[in-house]
C-alpha cells in the first residue's frame, strides 16, 4: 500500500480511539455501568481503559509507533469486549439506551471489523505483509 495512503488510513483509524478515550475522563459516569461488578471500582478501570484507548489510538496515529499499537489496540478491543458482553448478557443501558439483540450482534461485528483493521494498518499477517 502507499504509504501516504496508509498514513492517512492510521490517522483516520487512531483518531476515534483518541476521542472516545478521553471521553472516558470527561464523562466516565457513562461508561461505568457496563463494567463487570466482578473488577470493582469502575471509575479506575474507566480511566484505565481511556488511557490505553488515548495512547493507542496516538501509537497508531505515530508511524514509529504504530505496529506495535495496531496489535495493542487489537488485543485491548479482545479484553474489552467484556464490558460489551456483561452490557448484553445483563441488559445494561448505556448512555440511557439499551441495545437490541440485533444491535449487539452488530456492535460485536463492529468489534471483530475494528481488530481485522489495527492488524491490517499494522501489517500483521496475515491482515498486512508477511513479517516473518
Amino acid at each position: 500500500m502507499d504509504a501516504s495512503l496508509q498514513h492517512l488510513l492510521a490517522i483516520v483509524y487512531g483518531l476515534p480511539f483518541v476521542w472516545i478515550g478521553i471521553q472516558h475522563f470527561l464523562d466516565p459516569e457513562w461508561f461505568e455501568p457496563i463494567v463487570p461488578s466482578i473488577l470493582g471500582n469502575p471509575t479506575f478501570w474507566v480511566y484505565a481503559s481511556g488511557f490505553f484507548e488515548i495512547a493507542l489510538g496516538m501509537g497508531v496515529i505515530t508511524p514509529w509507533f504504530r505496529r506495535e499499537a495496531t496489535l495493542g489496540i487489537a488485543a485491548m478491543l479482545v479484553v474489552l469486549y467484556w464490558a460489551n458482553l456483561n452490557m448484553w448478557i445483563n441488559d445494561i443501558p448505556i448512555g440511557g439506551t439499551r441495545l437490541s439483540a440485533k444491535g449487539h450482534v452488530v456492535r460485536g461485528v463492529i468489534q471483530m471489523a475494528l481488530i481485522a483493521a489495527a492488524l491490517w494498518i499494522g501489517e500483521w499477517y496475515p491482515f498486512g505483509k508477511d513479517n516473518s
